[in-house]
């Protein structure tokens, strides 16, 4: 069965600062039509920093719509058509003040496939070295360096609660066997 959809039309709802978000018409793989609402995103990254201890870079921080301090790693928004990877390199450098010799893909998350087109772009970064911090003038963060097995723990009993970290964490500890 062909599963596209397509789009007939589509019409602006709100175009904010970081989020556009529209309200679409689409073609059903039936011959029907029906209406989706699509939240657009510039995307993110999420960088996994391990220290030469092996213990990760946190970050906790404020998040208004759960309203709640959450454990997350570092992270941060992309501007449109930014290099996600100059992205993260860029982020981790703010938020923690590490610079990393070891920097890979560890892959892309979509967070909220069924109203949401944002992408997280994930890293892991190793042989990191440390220096200033850079936060943005409204981010305000505490850094914390954790075990990893302490931090997979976490993730695993619910304690940590952040998509990107989760993924970032697990797919870390299966690729590099920690």
């Amino acid at each position: 069965m062909d599963l596209i959809e397509k789009k007939i039309s589509s019409e602006e709802i709100f175009n904010g600062r970081i989020l556009h978000v529209r309200r679409d018409t689409v073609r059903l793989p039936n011959g029907g039509e029906a209406f989706r609402e699509v939240v657009d995103h510039p995307g993110g990254v999420c960088i996994l920093a391990l220290d030469s201890q092996n213990r990760a870079l946190l970050v906790s921080q404020f998040r208004y719509p759960y309203e709640e301090v959450l454990r997350e790693l570092p992270a941060g928004k992309l501007e449109y058509g930014e290099d996600p990877r100059e992205a993260a390199i860029r982020e981790l450098k703010e938020e923690t003040g590490a610079v990393a010799g070891e920097f890979r893909s560890l892959g892309e998350l979509y967070p909220s496939p069924g109203y949401c087109g944002e992408i997280i772009r994930m890293y892991l970064a190793r042989d990191l070295t440390f220096g200033e911090t850079h936060l943005d003038e409204d981010e305000f963060l505490d850094l914390e360096r954790i075990p990893f097995d302490q931090l997979t723990e976490q993730v695993l009993s619910g304690e940590i609660r952040d998509a990107k970290t989760i993924a970032a964490v697990l797919k870390g500890k299966l690729l590099l066997g920690l």
